[in-house]
């Protein structure tokens, strides 16, 4: 099983792991930085290198373990030691990006009473799916203002694991939605906010909101009954 070396260090753009499996135009590695796509956060792009070649990590998935999917055929063999290098640049866009999200989720569900039902991240911009009948135009404005109150507070963002059974009992269920998780995961990853939110997610995140930057909502659409969609980008 690959050592998910991003739910500890979100900070890491370069590293070495030995190839552990090749299947076709796939890497298996026994550790890796790259983030496989999930939880509306898309995978890391970047390259690997061994030997003298480099290879394009064109995509990242999570199955049984982490595929990392390489162009140019003819993979590092196993036993192989590689360097992973990230595409910063897009890495660091999702973990600001992701850590407003869950800011617009808290922010969402304390003042609004509405959950989030879906999300999506992108390197320029991102949506949230709420459960809400309809925002108004006043409604986006408050809630521009008071995401970039948050960002300017520059609290403190943290991980840390927790166990399901203590998570279950101390974590606000609307907002971790804990209980859409297989049975099968006993151990949580917890993401806080400081004096603001925690929340059970397995993404990557920036370590302060003030590293989010300034937040623009750009606008809202209707996505059935009594469900809107907020977009918003990062300047």
């Amino acid at each position: 099983m690959t050592d998910l070396r991003y739910l500890d260090d979100s900070s890491v753009d370069t590293f070495e792991a030995t190839v552990d499996r090749t299947l076709d135009d796939r890497l298996v590695l026994d550790a890796t930085h790259f983030y496989p796509e999930g939880g509306g956060q898309p995978a890391d792009r970047g390259t690997i290198e061994a030997d003298g070649r480099t290879w394009n990590v064109t995509d990242v998935r999570k199955k049984d373990t982490v595929y990392h999917t390489l162009d140019g055929g003819n993979l590092p063999p196993v036993g192989t030691t590689v360097t992973g290098r990230l595409d910063w640049p897009r890495r660091e866009a999702h973990m600001r990006y992701h850590t407003a999200q869950h800011l617009l989720s808290a922010l969402l569900l304390e003042e609004f009473d509405a959950r989030t039902i879906g999300n999506q991240i992108r390197t320029d911009r991102a949506r949230l799916d709420a459960a809400y009948d309809r925002f108004s135009e006043d409604d986006l404005a408050y809630i521009e203002n008071r995401m970039n109150d948050l960002v300017d507070d520059a609290r403190p963002v943290t991980w840390s694991s927790m166990d399901r059974e203590t998570a279950e009992r101390t974590l606000d269920s609307e907002r971790t939605r804990i209980d859409l998780l297989p049975e099968s995961i006993e151990t949580l990853r917890i993401v806080e906010v400081e004096g603001y939110d925690r929340t059970a997610c397995a993404g990557t995140h920036v370590e302060n909101t003030a590293d989010v930057g300034r937040v623009r909502v750009t606008g809202r659409t209707t996505q059935g009954a009594e469900a809107e969609r907020l977009s918003f980008t990062l300047e």
